[in-house]
Formats: structure tokens, sequence, C-alpha cells
């Protein structure tokens, strides 16, 4: 065995396919530590005691990717339940189909106004089309600018902003182009050709990808406290932070997660049911759905968005706009001359990745900069 030694920051995705991938391809012994008290990062799923059902804790994953290399590489460590996410949203005291699409448009006005739509919809941009609603408000039709205002205001605005603290132009475009209006009548949140949520939840799918004899894991354990000559280091945490912010603190979002048990088998018709308008929550999520659990009883989790605070919460979102790219860029000089140090993952490269682009990065990285 070489005598390399690596240490990894962080037991998230990121972390657990890189750390498997020095054990496995080079033969190389791994420290992988988190100071949270279990493996998985934000994808750390648990069996509800009470009720038996898989609650995922940090909000909904479902797993998606049109890249085959990543679905083969995460399917040597889990079976499947395959899984389309079909989320509904609250408009006008409805629940309707999301993302607002051809569907929609039948769900929320009478049929000879949706189907005006429709046809100047699919004249207009295409078949199977997805439009950023910010793209959809510039056209030179009244009756698409109508609809563009009608779901900026009822679905996007709001929304928006309770998620970001920040108005939609505020936000770059990769972000705001997430929430599209979709031409077709394809209901499914996603089209891309991979799609489930490990059979056996996602905790147990990376504690797989960590079961190397050349990998061991610390828990409740700070990247401060260890002592110990690393020839190494990687580091999916906050790259600030690392640094001690020296620059200044990147700007994050969080979450607070409002979970309940309810007395009843179910709770809405959708595994998650978006609220853009009423309320300060987001978005309610019912967990059973994910894994087609049975229980006479439910457990849903309410979404309300906060700023980040170093201490009190946790960070979940970069908030992506020039002036944090300038000041990200600043700690990624700072990385760059610093020998055998490496930053990736969602924190590490503050960057809005999906499951499937961060263990795409992982491999990319594995291959380019260690192998």
């Amino acid at each position: 065995m070489s005598a390399l030694k690596n240490i990894i920051i962080g037991a998230g995705i990121s972390g657990a396919v890189v750390a498997r991938k020095i054990a496995e391809e080079l033969n190389e012994t791994v420290l992988v530590i988190d100071r949270k008290d279990h493996i998985a990062g934000n994808i750390y799923d648990y069996k509800d005691s009470k009720t038996g059902i898989t609650i995922h804790k940090y909000g909904p994953h479902i797993f998606h990717t049109n890249l085959e290399e990543v679905w083969k590489f995460l399917s040597k460590f889990t079976e499947w339940h395959y899984f389309f996410l079909k989320p509904n949203v609250m408009i006008e005291g409805k629940a309707v189909t999301l993302p607002f699409n051809l569907t929609t448009l039948y769900e929320v006005f009478s049929y000879p106004m949706a189907k005006d739509l429709e046809i100047k919809l699919v004249n207009k941009y295409g078949y199977g089309v997805k439009v950023p609603i910010l793209d959809l408000r510039n056209n030179d039709d009244d009756n698409l600018n109508f609809l563009a205002g009608y779901v900026y205001e009822h679905v996007f605005k709001n929304y928006t902003t309770k998620q970001w603290g920040l108005k939609p132009e505020e936000i770059d475009a990769s972000v705001t182009a997430r929430v599209p209006v979709y031409i077709s009548h394809d209901n499914r949140y996603f089209q891309d050709k991979y799609q489930g949520i490990p059979l056996n939840g996602y905790t147990k799918m990376v504690e797989k990808i960590l079961d190397h004899p050349n990998i061991k894991v610390r828990l409740n354990t700070d990247y401060k406290d260890v002592k110990g000559d690393f020839d190494r280091i990687i580091y999916t945490g906050a790259i600030d932070e690392f640094f001690n912010y020296k620059f200044g603190e990147l700007p994050y979002r969080s979450l607070y997660f409002d979970v309940r048990t309810e007395n009843k088998e179910y709770f809405q018709k959708a595994v998650v049911t978006n609220y853009p308008n009423e309320y300060d929550f987001t978005r309610i999520t019912e967990h059973k759905y994910f894994l087609d659990e049975k229980s006479e009883k439910t457990v849903i989790s309410i979404e309300y968005p906060q700023a980040f605070e170093n201490g009190k919460n946790e960070r979940y979102y970069p908030i992506s706009n020039p002036e944090n790219q300038a000041l990200y860029e600043k700690y990624r000089e700072e990385a760059n001359n610093t020998k055998n140090l490496y930053f990736l993952g969602r924190l590490g490269d503050y960057k809005y990745y999906n499951m499937d682009l961060a263990v795409e990065r992982a491999l990319k990285f594995f291959e380019e900069e260690i192998k």
C-alpha cells in the first residue's frame, strides 16, 4: 500500500466518490471526516422509528441524470426505486401541475383560452421546449404576454423572493432557468433518461461507497482538530471558512424544516406541493411518496427558507451573482497557490450542483487532478 496520505473533509456525495476512487484505483489510504454526526451530507436520510417512513432530513432529493457514467457508477452501490417527480403548485387556492406546462393551462384557464395559448406557445417556441419565465415575458404577442405575467405573478416571483431573499432579476439566469414554462403535456418535473431514488435510501448508498478497507471515516470531527501531516487535502466544505474568511463571507441561503407526523394516511396528493404566494414557507414534502412506503400515518416537512447565519444554521444554496462570484474567485486563486490542496462540491466550488453534476465533478476531478 502506498504511504501517501489523503484527508477528505466532508462525507457527502462529493467526498465519498473521490475517497472511493482514491482507495480503489490508487490503493491509497483515505481519512474522511465530517463534523456532522452522520455521513451523506445534505442527501442524508433515515427511517422514522414510529412510522417506518424514510425521511429526507435536508429536503427532497430525487436523483436524475442524462450522464450514463454517473448512473453506472452509483448503480454499483445501490439498486434503484424508479421514480418520476411530479410536484404541484398552489395557484389561487388550487393544486395544479408543476412545472407550469400545457396541462396546467387547462387547469387554470377556460378550455378556449387554454387552447388558444397552447397553439400560440407551440407555434412560437415549438413543442417540448422549456422557456425561462423571464424570457417568455419578452415577446410581442398580447396573449403570451398575459400568460407570462400570470405565471410570473402566481408561480415565479414570490416563490423566488422567498427562496432567495432577492428579486428574480437579481439572481443569476442559471438559477431562474430552473423554473421554466414547459411547452409539453409531460407532467414530470425532470426529463432525464435516468431517474430514481436509492432503494434503501441515500445514506445506505453513501455508506457502501465509503465501505472500503482503505477508507476510514470519523464523524463529529472538525478539520482544525485533526492532527497529522497529509500529503493531499481535499476539502468539500465552504472555501471561505477554510481560509478564515480573509476576503469576507460568501453568502448562502439556508433552510428550516418543520417536520410533523400527521395522524392520517396521506396529507396531500403529491410528494411536493409548492406555495409561492401563501404563507412564509415555500413547499411541503410528504416523505412516504419517495419509496412508496405504507403507513397509517404520514410525515411531512414544511420548508422555510432563511438567510444563512454562521454558527446558527446550515449552508444550502450558494447565491449566484457577479459580485459573489468575484469574491469566490479570490478564494479560488488563494487555493490555487497552495500545493496539494483541492476544493470541490457545492461549498468548495461555490456552485449550485445537482447531485449528478456533483458526482460528475468528483469523477472528473479524480481523473484530471489526482490519478
